[in-house]
């Protein structure tokens, strides 16, 4: 597929419904400056908006409206961006996205059912209420408009003058680095980085093909994907720069180094990828201009109740 031009009809479609969240240095986090990209600012507090928005304007929404099933990021932003667009929207969550994020959807006035279980368990409630109402379901990660939304990301931060060689990126279902990888196409170096206890993009890679692994940890109600999706898995063989994992440890420090550097609140999933720069799981080389993305601020339990 030719991403460039998808990418630009998706950032067209989406410029004003979605914030344009700022970019900082930060010259205290680490032993070099580190560009950050403040995502955990956008609608609902994660990258997700972008998707969910692109997929919509690129749709003919049935009467029945939308369903998605999510950890909690994808649901609280497709429950948003229909509801702005004045569709019906019917979210499907299990119990461990927490109860900040149950909240914040329902702040939306979406429909909101908590499954019990696992993500699994939400998936397979949404496809049979798509199946038993003709609801459009939104995928989190592995359709081309939600990956061509999610690349404007990195297309705005390049506008903003990014000035890196190696860009960070937490990974759970690979639609966020799948945008960032179709934008860049090689132009950049891209660090893909999961937990240690959820890592499908790092299994798939080793095995040759997607395979479906075990979650958990601190980070797996938003980066516990059981299985990488194919659009990120094909970009990632042709595209991408090297993958590393992190301990639940070094992302609760990473979460820690930010608060207390420059007061910037983010979940354990927006503070993944700068785990893995400042544990060492990933060494840039000498002069090696780093950049990373806070991709995610729902916190559990919200600091502000």
């Amino acid at each position: 597929m030719n991403w460039k031009p998808q990418i630009e009809a998706a950032a067209a479609r989406i410029e004003g419904h979605v914030q344009v969240t700022p970019v900082m240095t930060s010259a205290t986090l680490w032993d070099r400056p580190v560009a950050l990209k403040l995502e955990q600012l956008q609608h609902t507090g994660s990258f997700k908006a972008r998707g969910a928005f692109n997929t919509l304007f690129a749709s003919e929404v049935p009467e029945a409206g939308v369903v998605a099933a999510s950890g909690g990021n994808h649901g609280a932003a497709v429950a948003y961006a229909a509801t702005r667009l004045g569709h019906k929207a019917q979210i499907f969550v299990p119990e461990m996205a927490g109860p900040s994020k149950i909240a914040l959807i329902e702040r939306t006035g979406a429909g909101l059912t908590v499954v019990a279980g696992e993500y699994a368990n939400a998936a397979e409630a949404a496809e049979a209420y798509e199946a038993k109402t003709g609801a459009m379901q939104i995928h989190p990660y592995d359709r081309p408009g939600t990956v061509a939304g999610q690349g404007t990301l990195m297309r705005e931060w390049e506008a903003q003058g990014l000035d890196a060689d190696t860009v960070l990126i937490a990974v759970g279902g690979g639609g966020l680095i799948a945008g960032a990888l179709a934008w860049l196409q090689g132009a950049r170096k891209l660090v893909a980085v999961e937990p240690e206890t959820s890592c499908a993009l790092h299994a798939a890679l080793e095995a040759g093909r997607p395979v479906d692994v075990e979650v958990s940890g601190v980070a797996a109600n938003a980066l516990g994907a059981r299985r990488i999706g194919s659009i990120c898995f094909d970009l990632a063989q042709t595209h991408l720069g090297a993958s590393v994992r992190v301990s639940d440890a070094a992302i609760i420090a990473a979460q820690r180094a930010l608060w207390q550097a420059h007061r910037l609140l983010v979940e354990p999933s927006g503070a993944c990828a700068l785990a893995a720069l400042l544990s060492g799981a990933y060494v840039p080389e000498p002069g090696e201009r780093v950049a990373v993305l806070l991709c995610g601020g729902n916190i559990a339990p919200d600091p502000l109740g």
